[in-house]
């Protein structure tokens, strides 16, 4: 039996083609008859430019069916497909250059053409025009045949953001992509009479494959939206039945004074992920539009671990329950699992968890235990029930005066106050704590004092975890998918105690 993932999705189309399988905002159709033969045509595209099994396809492009064609033809012919954020520098794809050493590298039309020794590279650009993917794609013969793999060999490298020093390769199987996939249809409940509304980008594991997986592996048909815009997320949600999004998605709906329950009658459920859901924007959904937004929790390394229930309760905070045929921990230093209650290292072993990190075994091994469960770096408190909860990551952590403060609790409280739109809690160097609790927050009106926010916090958080300084900022750093880059806020303030008399 072939492992190519594509293989799977071949059978489906064929059984689908009539079917529409995206739907762009112009008017625009792709059958899945259609996007199984452009997907035939890139990849005689890709093998006459020497791409084979295991050959890398490094690919900068924006959101077009173009590119979705293009991911699912070099799986096809057994090629790795590289995704890379759209808004990389010339300097920073040149790194993944060096990295992957693809045998393609796929750039839109508008980007800078390569120089030096990225110019030997087959170059291609995804773009309408002379010499473009496109044109190869309009006049290349259906290649249908899908080449041989086994479900270990590799269909992806998924670059993790880089908030941290270098971005990692993280090397996901045929196995891993097609056994997450089957897990969130069964747990989500895809129906045959499903349309996602897609307004993810497509370099990124929650917009190729989380939303299209579960989308292609139905034969289901997707409304394909360039980019995430209010106004039209409201238009297509009349027609749509499942919406996966940031919580920033949610939060922009919710600014939208126009946006009511009217919008969300045909959605039978909203799904959030990629970042934090705030337990106040939970609420407000609910109360605006009368659903339970479903939170699940995932990462580049391992796609997706654990959701709340499609049916029965769905508690603001928590990310749920293990994914079918995934196990789920919180440990203590040595990898021992710790009892209900206990706050920990979250750790999952499984199908979905990658094979390790690109060329990089000595890190491989760090990120494994002994047992083979990998350590996602997120600290977590499970509950009896198994129902798992975050509390940030264990590099997030701040140990004041030699007391550990979750920054997440912090968050929680102050993001309650009027005065305040949102926050992130982190650590900095203190002369005589080690690290002292600061809340950068962005304000609802005029400036929010430390003075307020103690007075706020004063019974109902210990006086170790109270922000001994709050800083006031427009906005919180974010990269692509919406996760508050906390690097940067460190950095930034690295030195606020060594300038401010606020040491106590």
């Amino acid at each position: 039996m072939n492992g190519n993932f594509a293989a799977d999705l071949q059978a489906v189309f064929a059984t689908h083609g009539n079917r529409p399988a995206l739907r762009m905002v112009d008017g625009a159709l792709w059958t899945y008859s259609d996007l199984a033969e452009r997907t035939a045509r890139l990849a005689t595209v890709l093998v006459e430019a020497d791409t084979g099994p295991g050959e890398r396809v490094l690919a900068q492009v924006g959101k077009t069916p173009e590119a979705v064609a293009l991911y699912l033809a070099t799986l096809q012919v057994g090629g790795v497909y590289v995704p890379l954020n759209s808004a990389y520098t010339a300097a920073e794809v040149a790194y993944f250059l060096a990295d992957t050493q693809p045998r393609v590298f796929v750039r839109d039309p508008t980007s800078p053409a390569l120089e030096g020794e990225g110019a030997s590279l087959a170059e291609l650009t995804l773009g309408e025009g002379d010499g473009s993917l496109v044109q190869a794609m309009d006049t290349a013969r259906p290649r249908f045949e899908v080449a041989e793999r086994k479900g270990d060999d590799l269909a992806a490298l998924v670059y993790t953001s880089g908030t941290t020093g270098r971005s990692k390769g993280a090397m996901l199987t045929h196995h891993n992509i097609r056994s997450n996939a089957e897990a969130l249809r069964q747990c989500w409940g895809w129906r045959d009479d499903d349309v996602l509304l897609h307004a993810l980008p497509l370099f990124h594991v929650h917009g190729l494959f989380i939303a299209m997986h579960c989308a292609l592996l139905g034969g289901t048909p997707t409304i394909f939206l360039p980019r995430f815009d209010v106004r039209t997320v409201k238009r297509h949600l009349l027609e749509s039945t499942v919406m996966m999004g940031v919580p920033t998605f949610y939060t922009r709906l919710l600014q939208d004074a126009d946006f009511n329950r009217s919008h969300c009658r045909e959605v039978r459920v909203f799904i959030s992920g990629s970042a934090p859901l705030t337990e106040a924007t939970f609420d407000a959904w609910q109360a605006r539009t009368g659903h339970r937004i479903l939170e699940r929790y995932g990462m580049s390394e391992t796609i997706i671990n654990t959701s709340n229930p499609l049916h029965g309760e769905r508690v603001a905070g928590s990310v749920g329950f293990a994914l079918p045929g995934l196990e789920v921990r919180v440990a203590g230093e040595a990898g021992e699992p710790l009892p209900p209650g206990e706050v920990g290292s979250i750790e999952v072993r499984g199908e979905n968890v990658f094979k390790g990190y690109w060329r990089q075994p000595e890190k491989t091994a760090e990120e494994f235990r002994a047992d083979g469960y990998f350590i996602t770096g997120d600290l977590g408190v499970m509950d009896a029930e198994g129902r798992l909860s975050i509390v940030g990551r264990a590099r997030d952590l701040v140990i004041s005066g030699g007391y550990n403060v979750y920054p997440k609790e912090v968050e929680a409280l102050i993001d309650e106050l009027d005065e305040v739109d949102e926050s992130a809690v982190i650590g900095v160097p203190h002369p005589d704590f080690g690290e002292g609790v600061v809340a950068v927050v962005v304000p609802s009106g005029g400036p929010v004092s430390t003075e307020q926010v103690t007075a706020s916090l004063e019974d109902r958080l210990a006086r170790f975890k109270q922000p001994k300084h709050v800083v006031n900022v427009g906005a919180l750093p974010r990269n692509s998918m919406g996760k508050v880059q906390k690097n940067r806020l460190r950095e930034e303030y690295s030195r606020l105690f060594s300038s401010t008399s606020e040491v106590n």
